[in-house]
């Protein structure tokens, strides 16, 4: 069963509220993306504890759901 990418959107910024998501379908198979999430509650911390902040979010769908996810945040620029 495949996870959509408007329901893996919904999922990371219910974990992560105050987020910038982006996701891309890299295979149009609904199994495959990369997911581009920019937020301030990653500030100060490692990109495997931000990693870890998606991860959670994602609701144990990752192997399961969702097969492959290509992950990049980042804290958004200050202004």
């Amino acid at each position: 069963m495949a996870i959509d990418a408007g329901t893996l959107e919904k999922l990371i910024l219910d974990g992560v509220p105050d987020a910038t998501v982006k996701i891309e379908d890299l295979r149009g198979d609904g199994d495959h993306y990369a997911a581009y999430v920019s937020s301030p509650a990653f500030e100060g911390k490692s990109r495997v504890q931000q990693h870890q902040m998606v991860y959670q979010a994602l609701e144990g769908k990752m192997g399961g759901e969702l097969h492959a996810l290509a992950l990049q945040t980042s804290v958004p620029e200050k202004k």
